[in-house]
């Protein structure tokens, strides 16, 4: 739920948002303070949360260049499943196994996707980013012409009209994702959980919460217990790269007497479990057969690379 690297030096920032376009952000602040009140936010929290706001620069430059969709598979695997990350996921899940294994009972969400989420969307908790929130979604909103963005915004103001957390403390991404499992404000209200039984949901520095925070999107995106995600496999030369992508679909069985070759340990699988092939860098690069649990990453961000790098981190702290 974020987009956060930024690759490559990009124009300076003057460049990126022109003096005529910027005075327009004004009108368009006022129009959204307007939004929020009817939608019932008090007064005195939108005119807070939006008085002073200017077009966040570096929101911009983030925006226009986001790896999950720059970057090939090797680069980004490379960037976000390490060694480093896989062995402090691993010590994580050691400190908060109970937790987890209480929250895998009562949402019916595996470990692995958790704790690959938990991991690359936040280190495990340890960098949740440092934008203002509503500054990063208001930006957001009025330069990509957005009416998500400015939903969202005014989700923010609810969260904070409601007393979950301080105005000054909403911090997150610069894409106005918020917390551990970096939430965007909309899911937050719809989906966090105080799991720890203290109030309002904490996904900024509870674990309990976090982790059936995440859990909870999970189950709505229909995760299933007992099937994986995606694995890795081999592919035989001759194999008609027609047949990859997302949306094809066919039976486990059918894709191995194709001759695509599971690699232990992977688990036990019916034989018509419906997959996917997925080549990421083509022919010649990684292949993974992709199950159905793969769209219910997806939904958590909506990028091929992204659900392989959960899939792929989580399989390697549970190893």
């Amino acid at each position: 739920m974020k987009r956060r690297f930024l690759l490559a030096a990009l124009p300076c920032a003057s460049a990126l948002v022109r003096p005529a376009r910027a005075a327009g952000f004004e009108d368009f602040i006022h129009e959204l303070e307007g939004r929020a009140r009817r939608a019932g936010v008090p007064s005195h929290i939108a005119f807070a949360a939006l008085s002073g706001l200017k077009p966040n620069q570096e929101v911009i430059r983030h925006e226009t260049h986001q790896p999950e969709f720059t970057l090939t598979w090797a680069q980004y695997s490379a960037r976000v499943v390490t060694q480093t990350r896989v062995a402090a996921g691993k010590a994580a899940f050691a400190a908060h196994r109970g937790i987890i294994e209480q929250v895998r009972a009562r949402f019916g969400v595996a470990a692995a996707p958790i704790m690959g989420i938990w991991g690359i969307e936040t280190d495990f908790g340890h960098y949740q980013g440092d934008f203002n929130v509503i500054d990063a979604l208001a930006t957001l909103a009025w330069y990509k012409n957005s009416s998500y963005f400015g939903r969202e915004a005014i989700a923010a103001m609810r969260i904070v009209s409601r007393g979950d957390v301080r105005l000054s403390e909403l911090r997150g991404s610069w894409a106005g994702a918020m917390g551990q499992p970096q939430f965007m404000p909309s899911i937050y209200l719809s989906t966090a959980v105080s799991y720890s039984g203290h109030g309002q949901p904490n996904i900024w520095t509870s674990v309990p919460d976090t982790m059936a925070s995440i859990a909870n999107y999970m189950r709505k995106s229909h995760w299933r217990l007992g099937l994986p995600s995606s694995e890795p496999v081999l592919v035989p030369p001759h194999l008609n790269a027609a047949l990859a992508g997302r949306d094809h679909v066919l039976p486990l069985a059918q894709w191995q007497a194709l001759g695509v070759h599971r690699l232990a340990p992977a688990r036990h699988l019916p034989a018509n479990t419906p997959a996917s092939l997925l080549l990421p860098d083509g022919p010649s690069g990684e292949a993974f057969l992709a199950f159905g649990n793969f769209r219910a990453i997806r939904s958590y961000n909506p990028s091929d690379l992204y659900a392989l790098a959960v899939g792929e981190l989580g399989r390697r702290i549970l190893a």
